[in-house]
């Protein structure tokens, strides 16, 4: 049986290379690419045809679940496993409509992550434990409840985050909201706090990880 042929797509260098390593090292299984996003990803996997691509979601310039909805249109014999920090269930599931084969966690270990290329290959489809129900209530025709991120917020502190999300300033978002500029400045002050975030910038970021200002 000849050898699983595998690229592997991160933005990070240091994962990418690293990755590439551990499963380069394996038997059965050959690196033949790697991309730094999801626009190389769709070249290097056009020109290498590999069986598998273990795909980023978070990169610059293209994304990974929309590379792999292109990815599958295209070559629909090349299988797409997901390997991310992030589970929360919008992104579960958008990678399954994208066509993703697998979704497993960047804590899974080198067995998981073997097991679950090999059953990609063979036609299967592979998730970590932690996102196992998530994906049966999916197939099963339900819809996961989704968490909201930033528990801790009140309703009005997570509509100033959302808007803070897209870059509008105090000023735009007390008259979007039609509340007072004192409102705005104590829930910011309340969000830095809560978020544990030394100034607008990191607010920004943590709100825009947790998908928010992507509208």
């Amino acid at each position: 049986m000849s050898d699983i042929r595998v690229v592997v797509v991160d933005d990070h260098q240091i994962v990418r290379e690293g990755l590439s390593s551990l499963l380069g090292a394996l038997d059965g299984i050959e690196v033949v690419g790697t991309a730094e996003d999801g626009r190389d990803a769709i070249h290097v996997v056009a020109e290498s045809a590999p069986d598998v691509v273990v795909m980023d979601i978070q990169m610059p310039r293209l994304d990974g679940i929309e590379a792999t909805r292109m990815i599958t249109g295209r070559q629909p014999d090349t299988r797409v496993v997901m390997l991310t920090m992030n589970e929360d269930d919008e992104t579960v599931l958008a990678a399954i409509r994208a066509g993703a084969s697998g979704y497993l966690l960047k804590g899974s270990g080198a067995e998981e992550v073997q097991n679950a290329i090999r059953a990609a290959a063979s036609g299967g489809m592979v998730f970590g434990a932690t996102l196992a129900a998530k994906v049966a209530t999916y197939f099963a025709g339900g819809t996961p409840k989704a968490e909201e991120p930033f528990p801790d917020l009140t309703d009005r502190e997570r509509d100033v985050l959302k808007l803070l999300a897209t870059g509008k300033s105090n000023d735009a978002i007390a008259a979007e909201l039609f509340i007072s500029g004192k409102t705005v400045r104590n829930a910011v002050s309340a969000i830095y706090a809560k978020l544990h975030a030394a100034g607008r910038a990191e607010a920004i970021i943590a709100a825009r990880e947790a998908g928010y200002g992507r509208d």
